[in-house]
């Protein structure tokens, strides 16, 4: 059955994720966007991909790929940033794309991005929660997510939805962190939690319990495959970047110059690379169909 769900937005149940987000915009602008690719993920490395900007190119070109996308059809980004996925997907695929994200600052970078490159006839951009989207279910050919799984409290809740917005036969792609097992021992669980919590991460899911709330929601041909290798220049690369720029942060934090928030994400993107090398999570890339006959 096909439902309109409301389209009113509560921004009061986003604070942390729009206060991170609002708070980190100039370092991401200054150590990670390019002029040509606004995208704030990470990027894979390889097949001809080895400078920072090209690698964040390909990893739209590679969930592309695996989500098996094709000229026309219409997308769904579930946590679009700026709107660099739904930009390349209308530049390159000639997609529809529809990004949204609970952080309207967001929303209203990616529209001006739209305009600048000439695309705001194929993208469209709003303020929405991507586990309660304001969409006609059956809406869209494919629903993609990279690195915005994550920010949800109930990743559950996130398969539910991707399912009811999906056509029958449509694909979900996202690129995801993912935890090595739960529990971890105390140490790894602390070190890990210390890395989410500074990003506005509530909690990360292992690969059965991504598999589990799946297949709950209806989805069939589900995998998960570790793509750390692909990813592990760009991770290694931000490691870098926050212990150059550590001493100053402290220096500028005590000072009342930067906020928690901006302190908090220097900190996490250390801790991140040193769970990293723990052991503790991984890089992956998740699809998943829907069923032909399946009904959202």
């Amino acid at each position: 059955m096909r439902q309109n769900r409301p389209s009113e937005f509560d921004e009061s149940r986003f604070q942390e994720i729009i206060e991170y987000y609002d708070a980190t915009r100039f370092d991401y602008r200054v150590a990670w966007l390019s002029r040509d690719n606004p995208s704030i993920h990470f990027g894979f490395y390889g097949q001809g991909a080895d400078k920072h900007a090209a690698a964040l190119e390909n990893t739209n070109r590679v969930l592309a790929g695996l989500a098996g996308l094709s000229a026309g059809c219409r997308v769904l980004d579930a946590g679009c940033g700026n709107g660099g996925s739904c930009l390349w997907l209308a530049r390159h695929l000639q997609a529809e794309a529809v990004g949204i994200t609970p952080v309207s600052s967001q929303v209203e970078e990616a529209r001006r991005l739209a305009l600048l490159h000439g695309l705001a006839e194929r993208v469209e951009f709003r303020q929405a929660d991507y586990c309660q989207a304001p969409f006609e279910s059956e809406s869209f050919d494919c629903v993609w997510a990279c690195e915005s799984l994550c920010h949800a409290p109930e990743k559950k809740a996130f398969y539910r939805e991707a399912f009811r917005l999906l056509k029958p036969g449509g694909r979900l792609v996202a690129a995801e962190y993912v935890r090595a097992r739960r529990p971890l021992p105390p140490g790894g669980e602390r070190l890990l939690l210390s890395w989410l919590n500074r990003w506005a991460i509530p909690d990360i899911d292992t690969p059965e319990e991504h598999a589990a709330h799946a297949r709950s929601a209806g989805f069939q041909e589900i995998s998960l495959r570790d793509y750390t290798a692909h990813t592990w220049v760009s991770l290694k690369n931000l490691h870098k970047i926050a212990r150059r720029w550590l001493w100053a942060d402290y220096v500028l934090y005590g000072l009342g110059i930067r906020s928690k928030a901006q302190h908090h994400n220097i900190i996490g993107s250390i801790r991140q690379f040193q769970a990293l090398n723990q052991g503790l999570w991984f890089y992956a890339v998740l699809t998943a169909r829907k069923p032909a006959g399946g009904k959202g």
